[in-house]
């Protein structure tokens, strides 16, 4: 009885915490989500569902939940496969393992505006380096290409993104890596295993939790992905590379010019909650498997 008391006493601030600043605010977001409501004083009024109904016929918002979900998959594809390339290589017994962790993981610790605005450099069509190396190696029409142009905008931004996010996943899953006990390498390199081997029956499975965190992590920022795009778009964030985060800040403040559909906003956010939580669902069932002790 004491131990159960002492437990309690030791969980409830961290529980009180999460109750004020968490689930409180989401049952808020539920409630405000059913009124048409600009965010300012109590003048309300009640829609049901209304808001969610407008959503299934909002062209903006289904664009923003396509943007979102390619970013997703498509992202989590690049920067998975990546950063489990750029682990193999680094722990193939390079100099300066170090180093290029560091030098992989700097985007991480560098401004998002500081970030958009040296992609912008690059992609700029005149003085880019982008451009100007497609040029000095003869690829003329190459160099000619506006990366930043509404048709090839996303895909821009969406390589950039690839970019920053690498390296942090990059540090995770060799974080898993070196746990993984040395002599279980060389007992397959006696074995006669090559790399292709070595990487799929010892370092898979021996990272498989790490694994399953690292997707975890990335649905989460995907789904709530806002501060890159909105940087890399500057003043005037253009439609094609809105994300569900950008569009609810939209619907809720504006941009230039006020719009203030606090209600409207809220109903977007609910439904990047339950896309999160769907998602999460679904990654640790398909990354359910029993535990490897070694």
């Amino acid at each position: 009885m004491i131990r159960n008391r002492l437990i309690f006493g030791f969980l409830a601030p961290a529980t009180a915490v999460y109750g004020v600043f968490f689930l409180a605010p989401t049952l808020f977001t539920f409630y405000y989500s059913l009124f048409e409501w600009s965010g300012f004083g109590e003048d309300k009024t009640f829609v049901g569902l209304g808001n969610y109904a407008r959503l299934m016929n909002d062209y903006v918002f289904w664009l923003s939940f396509m943007n979102t979900i390619t970013i997703l998959i498509v992202g989590g594809i690049f920067i998975m496969g990546l950063a489990f390339l750029y682990t193999i290589l680094i722990n193939s017994g390079i100099w300066g393992k170090k180093f290029f962790r560091l030098v992989f993981f700097l985007p991480n610790i560098i401004s998002v505006v500081a970030l958009s605005a040296m992609w912008a450099y690059i992609y700029n069509p005149r003085i880019g380096l982008l451009n100007s190396f497609f040029g000095a190696i003869g690829l003329d029409g190459m160099s000619k290409t506006l990366w930043t142009s509404p048709d090839n905008i996303f895909w821009a931004m969406l390589a950039a993104l690839i970019w920053v996010f690498t390296g942090f996943f990059l540090i995770l899953i060799m974080a898993g890596v070196d746990k993984i006990p040395a002599d279980m390498y060389e007992a397959a390199d006696l074995a006669g295993a090559n790399l292709w081997q070595k990487f799929r029956h010892i370092t898979v499975p021996m990272t498989w939790d790490v694994l399953t965190i690292s997707f975890v992590i990335w649905v989460i920022n995907a789904i709530k992905m806002f501060e890159f795009p909105f940087a890399f778009g500057l003043l005037q964030v253009p439609q094609q590379i809105y994300t569900l985060g950008i569009y609810l800040y939209v619907m809720g403040f504006g941009k230039r010019e006020p719009i203030y559909q606090l209600g409207y906003a809220t109903a977007i956010g609910v439904v990047m909650l339950v896309l999160a939580f769907a998602m999460i669902v679904l990654v640790r069932r398909l990354m359910r498997r029993d535990s490897l002790e070694f």
